[in-house]
């Protein structure tokens, strides 16, 4: 069980650490409002996380007895998408890195509340496929996540919260120069290619019998 909670944290970690738009715009609310604010923000990035992580285990726990036969190769092919995420995203901070161009994000006018902070956050980070992609192609991955009771499912749920709601609330709470320095050229730089190695190591481990 403790296994499935590490891997939660690690998978956590590997979709909230790369630093863009969504952080920019938890460091702008911080800056311009309360770190309440700010804080309600980063649990809403979580909480969509969380729940992606929730859709991607049923989904990957009722295919389970389906997809048995094929086991191996779906193994194969998760750790193929795993790979091309981590590609994708080494891609995309060297591509950032070398633009000098750092993401945008819209001012949170209408966010100057921790509930409407909060919604409007969570909506946001739900638009983004590539998280439940994500999940999906690591549980699926993971024998010990999609073939378990309810009691590992809800500590990788967990562990996948937790993680990111740890480091969205550093984002939030990093304060104006802390910000800076994380979402600048070389912080970019630095956080994809941590987030990059985080998913390639789970797509090896994917490969490995377990």
């Amino acid at each position: 069980m403790t296994g499935a909670f590490l891997a939660g944290l690690v998978a956590g970690y590997g979709v909230a650490i790369p630093v863009g738009a969504i952080a920019i715009l938890i460091l702008g609310l911080s800056a311009r409002t309360t770190f309440r604010v700010g804080a309600a923000a980063a649990l809403a990035v979580a909480t969509a996380d969380g729940l992606y992580a929730v859709v991607a285990v049923l989904g990957g726990a009722g295919l389970a007895g389906i997809i048995a036969p094929v086991a191996g190769p779906l193994r194969v092919v998760a750790a193929v998408v795993l790979l091309g995420l981590a590609g994708h995203g080494l891609w995309r901070a060297w591509s950032a890195h070398r633009s000098q161009r750092p993401p945008t994000a819209r001012e949170g006018g209408g966010m100057s509340t921790p509930g409407r902070a909060y919604a409007a956050l969570l909506g946001l980070t739900l638009l983004n496929p590539m998280t439940v992609l994500y999940f999906t192609a690591l549980v699926l991955g993971r024998r010990d996540t999609a073939d378990s009771g309810v009691a590992p499912v809800a500590l990788f749920v967990a562990g996948v919260f937790l993680a990111s709601a740890s480091w969205q609330l550093v984002i939030a709470g990093g304060g104006t120069v802390v910000g800076r320095a994380l979402t600048g050229p070389r912080g970019r730089l630095v956080t994809g290619l941590a987030s990059s190695a985080l998913i390639a190591a789970l797509a090896v481990a994917a490969l490995l019998p377990g």
